[in-house]
């Protein structure tokens, strides 16, 4: 019997889905699309047609950079014998999480309470949309065996710039080495799609990596192509390694994300490789589902299935009228939420507003148990 449950390839550097799915005159769809749109806007609520999407939710591509991967770095980082080794380890993975986006296509928007559950190994992970507007993704992924645990919590509000739009992902993700009591927490780069003059995607801004247990921090910059694609170096990150207390750089940084990222030993000079992108995000398996009696109604490949189905087919009408389905439902359940004064609760997650304007959110769980749908370690 169809379960229903559709998942398409992860964004990978061969191959998968950002080598598969192409939409063919994207720019002048683009632009017809945003003509009536004014700067500034933010975007939040901006509705698009299938053709512009990926098949698959901004849970999944979330989810995807824990669970997606050639090389196990998440398990180095508990396994390095010193406090300098661990963290520049978790650099690594820090580094691990961006994954090629091809230019006009976007995650879906996920609705109020969608899940994606998936484990590889021991590691297991589980996803929920805590929030809708404002959308808020939390993460929570637990390894026994590695003896670490992933907290994360984060928005993406974009917002419509004339040439560009910009997606800044708002919150924080937590690292935590359980058996060494140390916890890391480090925020995203920003996803910047140009429309002007060379049509691209890129990863751009600053990430900060601090573990206030031992005293270390990190700091890297991430840029994309210049304004008119000329001499530039497109997926590039630059940034050190440095101690808190004294701000001394212990490692220079330089690299491409996509290839090779190196650090310096600023005292030595020496020069070794920190990061593998190419070996790390290329060729990457899709998820398989290995258990249909328990996916969950909420899960992200199910709620999706439909549209997914119809995107890789290239039916547009059918992804369309899928996808209008599904957003009329979400906007039905919110009148009758609102109609009664309830106000809807995640089930994973206890969802705080911070002072800061932010959002904390505290996992129900103390462990994630094994997943119905599972990638290959």
């Amino acid at each position: 019997m169809d379960s229903g449950v559709v998942i398409a390839p992860p964004l990978s550097l061969e191959g998968g889905l950002a080598g598969e799915h192409k939409t063919p005159n994207i720019l002048q769809c683009v632009l017809s699309l945003f003509k009536n749109v004014q700067c500034g806007s933010d975007l939040t609520r901006f509705e698009l047609p299938p053709l512009f999407n990926m098949p698959k939710s901004q849970l999944q591509c979330y989810g995807e950079s824990v669970y997606c991967i050639a090389e196990d770095i998440l398990s180095k980082c508990s396994n390095g014998k010193t406090n300098l080794e661990r963290f520049v380890n978790v650099v690594a993975w820090s580094i691990s999480h961006n994954r090629p986006v091809n230019f006009g296509a976007t995650p879906f928007n996920p609705v109020l309470g969608e899940t994606h559950h998936v484990s590889r190994g021991t590691l297991n992970v589980l996803l929920e949309q805590v929030s809708h507007h404002p959308p808020v993704s939390a993460l929570h992924a637990t390894d026994e065996k590695a003896n670490v645990e992933l907290v994360w919590c984060q928005s993406a509000i974009a917002k419509f710039h004339g040439a560009s739009v910009e997606a800044v992902i708002h919150g924080k993700r937590q690292l935590k080495l359980l058996k060494f009591g140390e916890h890391y927490e480090m925020n995203a780069p920003s996803l910047l799609i140009r429309f002007f003059p060379v049509p691209g995607v890129d990863w751009v801004g600053n990430v900060r990596i601090k573990c206030k247990d031992t005293g270390l921090e990190a700091d890297l910059c991430y840029k994309g192509n210049s304004f008119l694609g000329l001499g530039s170096s497109p997926r590039f990150v630059k940034g050190r390694i440095f101690y808190s207390s004294s701000m001394e750089t212990i490692y220079d940084i330089e690299g491409h994300w996509d290839r090779i990222v190196t650090m310096k030993d600023v005292k030595s000079g020496e020069k070794m490789v920190l990061y593998n992108g190419k070996e790390a995000i290329s060729k990457l398996e899709t998820p398989v589902l290995k258990d249909p009696k328990v996916v969950l109604p909420t899960e992200s490949a199910f709620v999706w299935g439909e549209v997914n189905q119809g995107m890789l087919n290239k039916n547009w009408e059918k992804a369309k009228a899928a996808k209008k389905s599904i957003e009329e439902r979400e906007r039905k359940l919110a009148r009758e939420r609102k109609s009664i004064g309830d106000s809807w609760v995640p089930k994973y997650f206890n969802l705080d507003y911070t002072k800061d304007g932010g959002w904390e959110c505290t996992p129900k769980l103390e462990r994630v148990p094994p997943a119905p749908i599972v990638v290959s370690p």
